[in-house]
């Protein structure tokens, strides 16, 4: 037996920012295929946990990974009639392309009150040219974001942060 070296093809590398999103375009993830937890913390300890209903999550792609953007509307009795949205400001690749970063805006449904930054991390669990799985976090803390929105949550629990944990299917509209 001899050993040969066969030659290898060099493959080009895949152009920043469009090798971890699928093509451009507006995807949404159904009712039943997104699923969105609160939980409030105080210290280590969680001292509310409750499924939030996500009423609207879309995820618009472009060209430029800059001008993409990710939206969430909850709601559901978990947060008291009230209403909370995240609205990214720029999708970024983490380390590996299996990571996402998204810096944005945790918000009430009052337009007329600013919100509080927030970064939802996420885990690409799966990719294809059609459809995103994502599975991710966001922590905020509660007291500025009380303050700030004037959203408010239980009185007989107390919280030092809120987390979001999101587990979502974003899938191709049809144009």
């Amino acid at each position: 037996m001899n050993s040969q070296t066969l030659p290898t093809q060099t493959l080009s590398s895949p152009v920043p920012g469009l090798s971890w999103l699928p093509h451009p375009g507006t995807y949404g993830a159904a009712d039943d295929r997104c699923i969105v937890e609160l939980a409030t913390l105080l210290g280590p300890l969680p001292t509310l946990r409750r499924r939030v209903t996500a009423e609207e999550a879309t995820l618009t792609v472009a060209p430029s990974p800059d001008d993409c953007v990710l939206s969430l509307k909850l709601t559901g009795t978990a947060l008291g009639g009230e209403e909370l949205t995240f609205v990214s400001t720029a999708i970024e690749s983490g380390a590996d392309d299996s990571r996402l970063r998204i810096p944005g805006e945790l918000a009430t449904g009052d337009t007329t009150v600013s919100g509080v930054p927030a970064t939802l991390a996420l885990r690409v669990v799966e990719r294809t040219d059609t459809s995103l799985l994502v599975l991710g976090t966001t922590r905020v803390p509660y007291g500025p974001l009380r303050r700030t929105t004037g959203f408010a949550l239980s009185r007989i629990r107390p919280a030092d942060r809120l987390r979001l944990l999101i587990a979502a299917e974003f899938t191709c509209h049809p144009a």
